[in-house]
């Protein structure tokens, strides 16, 4: 029995509380928030039809085991209805084409206990704890995988991306566990499958992962040609450009400066009022920080200043030969040395995309003061692909429709 995929199919049989995906989008481009996009159709219908078998299948009293569809009462003579080859979906295109708005939607069509979405750094964030937790343990990416497929039907990633040499490892044998447990995934990324960890150290060790999401999962490009967070939005003032003698802009008369504690490490702040807090670049981006820091900077404030932000790009100043998690690798060799390329504030600029990163996913206003105009702010440099992302959701979170997500105050 296979499940329905005409748009037209009536959704009563589905006994659906929420509306589908298709009538998500309908709904919002019809009331003038959402722009149609040509492009965007394929990506919806993929999503449309795996919303619509999931829900068809669940009406059934169908479950998923070792990747395939069995009747419930089945289940322990493992009865087979159906094989689950490519019902995932893996959307990836160039920024700002809308992965993450349809990804949404889709997520928003089921109940939570049916689906679990969440940002990749958060997902890994609970991955490292849950390995410290199972520590000793017998092979406990597997047990991780149980886990989540007991609770959910489906997992979506938001910005899937793989640089960390620690992470590809970790990571390709978890989804190929998840995989076989019968976990549905979707995730949106910038670059296509084969694409991911590309120049990696010790990549080969990866390619089975890669393999199994071209099996498990079917990849769409949103080949828009436009960037919709550059569309006609109401335009709010977020983002300060210094005058060229470098005179700081005196957004924050009365400064009080002190200490707050994240993660168990100290960092200094400019002044901190209820759920707004003013930071200096240098003590944010430039310190000993991750994304797990940003994370609970997102959870703790609704606003965010982030003060004297230097121009990051820069053109290449040295080659050298690691072995660790470096950006910019041109190659390798048969030892697992790689080239890696370094550009002054390789490291801060790295910060700052993933600071932007999660700000943006958590809907926290950011205001920034800047040497230069956005534009300018990172022209060239081994970040280049990454930071064209932090530079379209910058001027997303500078419109009047991002602000009025949340209410934002000035200290």
């Amino acid at each position: 029995m296979t499940a329905p995929t005409d748009p037209s199919f009536n959704r009563k049989q589905l006994s659906v509380r929420q509306l589908s995906p298709l009538q998500r989008y309908q709904n919002l481009t019809a009331n003038g928030q959402v722009s149609f996009d040509e492009s965007q159709q394929q990506a919806l219908m993929a999503l449309q039809q795996l919303h619509e078998q999931i829900v068809y299948r669940k009406n059934l009293n169908e479950k998923r085991v070792d990747g395939k569809w069995v009747n419930k009462k089945w289940v322990n003579k493992k009865k087979v209805t159906d094989k689950a080859s490519g019902e995932g979906l893996y959307l990836w295109g160039e920024v700002g084409r809308g992965k993450t708005f349809l990804m949404d939607i889709f997520v928003e069509s089921f109940d939570t206990d049916i689906c679990l979405r969440q940002h990749f750094h958060h997902f890994m964030r609970d991955m490292h704890y849950q390995l410290a937790q199972l520590s000793g343990s017998k092979d406990p990416l597997q047990q991780i995988a149980k886990q989540l497929r007991n609770r959910h039907d489906i997992l979506c990633f938001d910005e899937f991306f793989v640089y960390d040499i620690g992470d590809a490892m970790l990571l390709g044998r978890l989804i190929m566990y998840l995989f076989e447990q019968g976990m549905i995934v979707v995730a949106t990324s910038n670059c296509a499958p084969d694409e991911l960890y590309k120049d990696g150290l010790q990549r080969a060790s990866f390619l089975p992962a890669i393999d199994a999401i071209h099996q498990h999962m079917k990849s769409i490009e949103l080949a828009g040609i436009k960037d919709h967070r550059e569309r006609q939005l109401n335009t709010l003032q977020n983002f300060f450009a210094i005058h060229d003698d470098f005179q700081e802009l005196d957004l924050v008369p009365d400064k009080n400066p002190g200490l707050i504690e994240i993660l168990g490490r100290e960092i200094n702040y400019v002044k901190k009022e209820n759920e707004t807090i003013i930071f200096e670049f240098e003590d944010l981006c430039l310190g000993p920080r991750s994304h797990f820091d940003y994370i609970e900077i997102a959870k703790q404030f609704t606003t965010v200043y982030l003060l004297n932000v230097p121009v990051l790009g820069g053109a290449v100043y040295e080659r050298i030969k690691a072995r660790g998690t470096e950006d910019g690798s041109v190659g390798s060799g048969d030892t697992g040395e790689r080239e890696v390329m370094l550009a002054p504030m390789d490291d801060g600029a790295r910060r700052f995309i993933a600071l932007v990163d999660e700000l943006y996913d958590q809907q926290v206003a950011l205001y920034l003061t800047c040497y230069v105009s956005l534009d300018k702010l990172y022209t060239h440099g081994s970040l280049a692909f990454q930071f064209e992302r932090a530079r379209s959701r910058l001027i997303e979170m500078g419109s009047k429709e991002y602000m009025s997500a949340k209410t934002h105050k000035l200290p």
